[in-house]
């Protein structure tokens, strides 16, 4: 098994000395084990898929996601984000609320819809999930290491004050 398959929350992969293809084969190898190839991929009883694009789902484009950040929104251009790729072994982990202690999980209605967050506060790492209506699931929509001032990371404590009572 390679080695940063073996790595565990809240271990940070061992990717910053790798070329970007060994680096991107790693990364895959993480990915692939706790998303692609795991069916009980849930987070309470709901299945969670990737988003569809263009009308069909993609796992390349959630692993996108999950390893780059968009740089150009006009654009929708992405670069690779080592703070992401670090934490890509943390989506399975909290998905599964494998933590309990300084967790916000709660669900807000925002202008694009509505959003369900899992948000690890010691970590200032989030979870973002869009509950399917009338289905029985979530797209995961992204997964990231919250960086900058203090009122960035308290955007998810502040949303976390306008929750709706139940999660969706």
């Amino acid at each position: 098994m390679p080695f940063n398959q073996l790595k565990r929350y809240n271990d940070l992969l061992d990717i910053t000395g790798m070329s970007p293809h060994n680096r991107n084969i790693s990364l895959r190898g993480v990915f692939d084990r706790d998303i692609t190839n795991n069916s009980n991929f849930k987070f309470r009883t709901k299945q969670i898929t990737p988003t569809p694009l263009d009308g069909e789902i993609k796992m390349d484009t959630l692993f996108l996601h999950l390893t780059r950040v968009m740089v150009d929104k006009k654009t929708r251009a992405r670069e690779y984000d080592v703070h992401r790729s670090q934490r890509l072994h943390w989506v399975k982990y909290h998905i599964e609320e494998k933590k309990k202690e300084n967790m916000l999980v709660y669900s807000v209605k925002e202008p694009d819809g509505n959003r369900t967050y899992i948000y690890d506060k010691d970590e200032k790492y989030v979870i973002v999930l869009e509950p399917l209506r009338n289905k029985n699931e979530y797209y995961l929509l992204s997964a990231y290491y919250v960086r900058g001032k203090d009122a960035k990371r308290n955007k998810f404590e502040k949303k976390y004050k306008r929750r709706l009572m139940e999660l969706l």
